[in-house]
């Protein structure tokens, strides 16, 4: 320790000072309520989180007055007979359902190798190259790159201009539902990557060396070794690309054109085009409630993979 402290004064003064500033702060009296203080920020995160959805709770029970704009001051279930009456609503709620369950699927299969090999590559050069492909992305907003997509499959677009130069005529690319399946594997990958990897690295390359030597070939060292012990990366990259997919927006309204709406973008539509507030928070609550179905039902099957931070062991 001694050595360490000659060999970098500088560093150690620094060190000294910020404990010293640290302690004069927090008195070591009080180093047993630190835990609680520290957890303080996400109860009362939670707590905000708690006061909005009973709020919206509590206006999804009021039918809108179309005589006067104004929600009624009694409780009714208008607005939810209503969404399970209509054809349209069950519709859209199927369509974002069965959308999210796909994106999900195919985020794992392309985000999986791509881990993989930024993970054992034995190239620093390749790792650098991979990691700032993965990073780059979320420097470009959603809205952005969905534009993008606009000038690259439009009529007029890259894709068709291409297609024309080997005689194939325009093909219309947009505003359907495997544009916008498309559009949310392209935002959604990095997600699943940034999930993927650290259950990736946390596996010993030693462990594929074993399978090896006892004479398992790469194939089967990959699926009777990898994938099992890279179950809890599965998980969380799954649960957390099927959320955001599932409330997504932007990728419907702009790739969609309008004719392939998900929840969020029936629940913009009610709050802000209608302004029948009680169906968009009636909307709201099915949304939050069939997210959590499904995120409860992967929870009880597979367990909570990486989201339970080492804790789950299924």
């Amino acid at each position: 320790m001694r050595t360490y402290r000659k060999a970098y004064p500088l560093q150690w003064r620094i060190m000294d000072g910020i404990e010293a500033a640290v302690a004069a702060v927090w008195p070591r009296r009080l180093a047993g309520a630190l835990p609680y203080v520290m957890v303080l920020p996400a109860v009362l995160l939670v707590l905000l989180l708690v006061i909005g959805m009973v709020q919206i709770a509590d206006q999804s029970a009021r039918v809108l007055d179309t005589s006067t704009f104004m929600p009624s001051a009694d409780y009714r279930s208008a607005n939810y007979e209503q969404i399970f009456n209509s054809g349209l609503y069950w519709s859209i709620l199927w369509r974002s359902l069965l959308g999210s369950v796909i994106v999900t699927v195919l985020c794992l299969v392309f985000a999986f190798p791509y881990s993989y090999l930024m993970v054992r590559t034995p190239s620093a050069l390749l790792r650098k190259f991979l990691l700032i492909a993965l990073f780059l992305p979320f420097f470009i907003g959603q809205v952005v790159r969905a534009y993008g997509w606009l000038i690259i499959l439009g009529n007029q677009g890259v894709v068709n201009e291409v297609l024309g130069l080997v005689g194939v005529p325009p093909m219309r690319l947009l505003y359907n539902y495997p544009a916008v399946l498309f559009g949310l594997v392209q935002y959604m990958i990095p997600f699943a990557v940034l999930m993927l990897a650290p259950a990736l690295t946390a596996i010993p390359e030693e462990i594929e060396s074993a399978a090896s030597s006892l004479g398992a070939n790469w194939w089967r060292s990959f699926v009777h070794v990898v994938l099992p012990m890279a179950k809890p990366g599965l998980i969380g990259a799954g649960l957390v690309v099927l959320t955001l997919s599932l409330t997504d927006f932007a990728m419907p309204a702009i790739l969609g054109g309008g004719s392939q709406d998900f929840i969020a973008n029936a629940i913009y539509d009610q709050f802000f085009r209608t302004s029948d507030q009680g169906m968009g928070a009636a909307l709201t609550i099915i949304l939050v409630g069939i997210g959590s179905l499904v995120v409860g039902i992967v929870f009880s099957i597979f367990g909570a993979g990486t989201l339970a931070m080492g804790r789950d062991r299924k």
